[in-house]
């Protein structure tokens, strides 16, 4: 082989080379660069949101890997376990995952799937766990070979890219009925002063004392006013108020982030339960969604993913359901299986990583 043709192979192998890169990322300029790049993304995976959702001592990431024209984004936060040395990954409340640009569903990930593990490692992080979103594209790909994807449960969507007429053909009957009903004797409108907002918040409070939430539920009145003033995303809240009484029934909060508008927190007064207000500020954001040009309204799923009464209400406003997934993958099994070492829990609990189960 002459000289020539070696240095044109060399050449050619060069060219085949891949550029990889892996970083971690916790500024806000950097992450929203990203995120602007990837273009498909949900409020789940902002900077702000993670900002105000992390709790003490926990640290919002994002691991960035590249490839060439490949990307792939995935949010954590990252926490200490107990007083160990280790730490564990975890995602945000929602419905997060990771994002990528120039991915498929046959994409070689093998790269990624190397560096992520080898990052996780050297940062002692023993586990790692995320729910996933079930209307960003190829989640499945990129984690499928770290550990496991397992479907929990169904969530609810409601196509806006349907008309109006054929959106509301979808309803249950009853739901329609009620719905119509409850139209009769109320209107609907934004909160947008401090005075609206905090009735909102005074619902939402009520709605939890009466079904006893747990208290990681119970968010501080901060923590409404710092999730309007997020700039990553768009909330609404919108009040039902009795036209008789003029006071508010029901409200909820709507996060719009591109395309998707998601269903986030709501409630509804104990006093107003029979009159149904909550299906009118269903309705009422998917009209203002549909007009607004928004495909996607997200409804979530019942509690824990289970297919329970809260998952029925929310299916009776349509029958597109999607599988809510999550991921597990175990980083380090010596340490995970000494840190879950008397842990009195079946192979089929579900309860991810074992570790944290309250003994």
């Amino acid at each position: 082989m002459n000289k020539t043709h070696c240095a044109l192979e060399s050449a050619i192998n060069k060219l085949k080379t891949p550029t990889i890169t892996m970083e971690i990322i916790n500024s806000k300029d950097k992450w929203e660069q990203v995120l602007v790049e990837v273009g498909s993304f949900d409020f789940y995976h902002t900077y702000d949101y993670h900002i105000i959702s992390k709790k003490e001592r926990e640290q919002p990431v994002l691991l960035v890997y590249r490839e060439d024209d490949a990307l792939v984004a995935l949010p954590l936060l990252i926490r200490p376990i107990f007083d160990t040395e280790y730490f564990d990954a975890t995602s945000v409340y929602g419905y997060p995952g990771p994002i990528s640009k120039g991915v498929g569903p046959d994409s070689d990930l093998g790269g990624f799937n190397k560096n992520l593990a080898l990052v996780l490692k050297e940062k002692k992080i023993i586990s790692a766990f995320s729910r996933l979103n079930p209307y960003i594209p190829f989640q499945d790909a990129v984690l499928q070979s770290l550990g496991r994807v397992d479907t929990i449960g169904k969530v609810v969507n409601i196509d806006l890219g349907l008309t109006l007429e054929e959106q509301r053909a979808h309803y249950g009957k009853s739901t329609k009925n009620r719905t119509n009903k409850c139209r009769r004797v109320s209107e609907v409108v934004a909160a947008t002063t401090e005075e609206q907002i905090h009735t909102f918040i005074d619902i939402y409070y009520e709605n939890m004392d009466r079904l006893s939430a747990n208290k990681d539920y119970y968010f501080s009145r901060e923590y409404f006013f710092e999730f309007l003033n997020c700039t990553g995303f768009n909330t609404d809240i919108l009040l039902v108020m009795n036209q008789e009484t003029n006071e508010a029934m029901a409200g909820s909060m709507f996060v719009k982030t591109n395309d998707i508008v998601q269903f986030h927190l709501s409630g509804t007064r104990t006093d107003y339960l029979h009159l149904a207000p909550a299906n009118v500020f269903l309705d009422e954001m998917r009209i203002r969604a549909t007009d607004e040009g928004y495909r996607i309204f997200n409804l979530g799923g019942g509690l824990g993913g289970r297919e329970d009464s809260l998952f029925n209400f929310k299916s009776s406003f349509s029958k597109d359901h999607r599988d809510f997934k999550v991921w597990k993958y175990v980083v380090d099994e010596t340490v995970y299986h000494q840190l879950s070492e008397g842990q009195d829990v079946s192979e089929n609990d579900g309860f991810f990583p074992l570790y944290r189960k309250p003994r």
